[in-house]
């Protein structure tokens, strides 16, 4: 989830980096003050190199998620490179959501010989692409599953900066510190530049370089353009609490795809559940549990609740003639104006042929009714992240339909989980399926673009770190492209299915421009 912050509009990265301000310090180094930085002074004639340690408090909602032991964390990496790299010295810096430490630390920057800035969370106060582009050579290093929306969000600009930095998201610490060794050269009379490229070519040989190879046998029925753009004039989706995007967005999604977003407010889904029939809410809570291959922390009460919640989006769907709901649920519920997550009840929603989107993502909302009408599959919506160790990306939700073939397909197994960044409630953890061809795009009805990349599915990341389904995808085409390029937000929306001459021809009768990522 990355606009405005407010009750009424609240997107998860916003909300999630939005949590943080200054934190109690910390053993490994303290927050940045005039006297750690006099005294982080070297005479060892060693390279002297920053850890930056971007953080955000942990007693509410975030990414990884709620209670993360940030301290452990940072200790680990810090020891790990002072063992990995004995020839350099490391000043080690906690950085809490704050402008004023953040502008400390660039205050300061000749003190050092050059940064690695970690994004252990999300912290939305603090200016990363500042802190990369100093000139002093940096490495930029996401915490996967922590940092990931604002390392994505950051790396156009601070690539194209023409910076000497560079980056490593990777599940292997050790190519953190493969990477950093490059800063001793400096010692030797080499440049930042030289060492920046140094950087890039240690990861470059650390990422496997394994072929796409062959891909499940996926047969999809021709689609119908002519019906589908017919049948998307008619369809409408209901926005609660706020659309991301706003009117700007909605009025585009009806004038160039011809769906009509219904804005509510979050009163009316409140009223709907509190009168939703809880018979109707109980049976289908049976139904989840009996189909689910293990109901991990829920009790049997929050899935009920989930129940009812179901039903009262069917009712509101109903009301206003719409085949789809999107949700700013995390505004909702921690504004305490809903009283149960619609997680599963989006999954199943997804499941009939039908739309539940996270978030009041308009943009997402779209992409997945317009697609899902074409080809009679279900979108997954998620935040993505990048796994150079293992040369994926991994797409990353607590919503997850668990028929992605569609409503006349298998259902793949899934558990029943909590929300993950607060550890409440119920969402679905969907086992997808791998081996196939899966493509994914965003439809941006306001640039009149198409963002469109292809992965095959690779597994389920087995992470207890933040969303609760994550699927491991091997890119095809170029993962470092795919990375660097990232725009339009962080979310994604994934089909299982070879759709690229679908999104082509989509693209050539709406008159939109095809973006290929990878």
């Amino acid at each position: 989830m990355s606009r405005s912050i407010c009750a009424g509009n609240l997107d998860r990265r916003k909300f999630l980096s939005g949590c943080a301000c200054a934190c109690a310090g910390c053993a490994a180094g303290g927050f940045l003050n005039p006297k750690m930085l006099r005294a982080g002074e070297s005479t060892s004639g060693k390279p002297k190199v920053r850890l930056v340690f971007c953080e955000v408090r942990n007693d509410r909602p975030i990414w990884p998620h709620i209670g993360y032991d940030f301290d452990a964390r940072r200790k680990q990496l810090t020891q790990i490179l002072k063992q990995g790299c004995p020839e350099i010295d490391f000043v080690v810096t906690q950085l809490a959501d704050d402008r004023k430490q953040a502008e400390a630390i660039l205050k300061a920057d000749g003190q050092v010989d050059g940064h690695i800035v970690f994004l252990l969370s999300m912290p939305r106060n603090v200016d990363t692409v500042k802190l990369c582009t100093t000139g002093k050579p940096t490495l930029f290093v996401d915490n996967l599953f922590g940092g990931s929306g604002q390392f994505l969000g950051r790396m156009q600009k601070i690539m194209g900066s023409g910076k000497p930095v560079d980056w490593v998201s990777s599940a292997n610490d050790q190519d953190i510190v493969t990477s950093a060794k490059h800063f001793a050269s400096l010692a030797q009379g080499k440049t930042p530049a030289d060492v920046a490229k140094a950087f890039r070519a240690t990861r470059h040989g650390r990422t496997p370089k394994d072929a796409l190879g062959a891909v499940q046998e996926d047969v999809l029925s021709t689609p119908d353009f002519d019906a589908t753009l017919k049948k998307l004039q008619q369809t409408k989706i209901v926005v609660v609490g706020g659309g991301r995007g706003g009117k700007r967005m909605s009025d585009a999604a009806r004038d160039v795809v011809g769906v009509t977003f219904v804005p509510i407010k979050f009163e009316e889904l409140a009223a709907a559940y509190d009168a939703a029939d809880r018979e109707a809410g109980r049976k289908i809570a049976e139904q989840w549990m009996a189909a689910a291959k293990e109901i991990v922390e829920p009790k049997p009460s929050e899935i009920e609740k989930s129940g009812a919640m179901y039903v009262a989006m069917r009712d509101v769907m109903k009301k206003h003639g719409a085949q789809g709901i999107s949700i700013n649920c995390l505004g909702g519920f921690y504004g305490g104006h809903l009283k149960a997550y619609p997680c599963l009840g989006f999954s199943q929603l997804n499941n009939d042929g039908l739309v539940g989107g996270c978030e009041a993502d308009q943009m997402s909302a779209l992409t997945m009714m317009t697609m899902g009408t074409l080809i009679g599959r279900p979108g997954f919506i998620s935040d993505p992240v990048i796994d150079t160790s293992t040369n994926q990306i991994v797409y990353a939700h607590c919503v997850a339909p668990t028929k992605v073939f569609g409503p006349d397909g298998p259902t793949n197994p899934f558990r029943i989980r909590t929300h993950a960044e607060d550890k409440h409630g119920a969402a679905v953890q969907s086992l997808l399926p791998s081996g196939y061809m899966t493509s994914t795009l965003e439809i941006n009805p306001v640039d009149r673009k198409v963002l469109f990349h292809q992965a095959k599915a690779a597994g389920n990341n087995p992470s207890e770190l933040a969303c609760r389904t994550k699927l491991n995808g091997v890119v095809r085409g170029d993962l470092e492209k795919l990375a660097e390029g990232w725009s339009m937000g962080w979310h994604r929306v994934t089909f299982f299915g070879d759709l690229k001459s679908h999104v082509i021809e989509l693209c050539d009768r709406l008159k939109l421009e095809l973006v290929e990522e990878a």
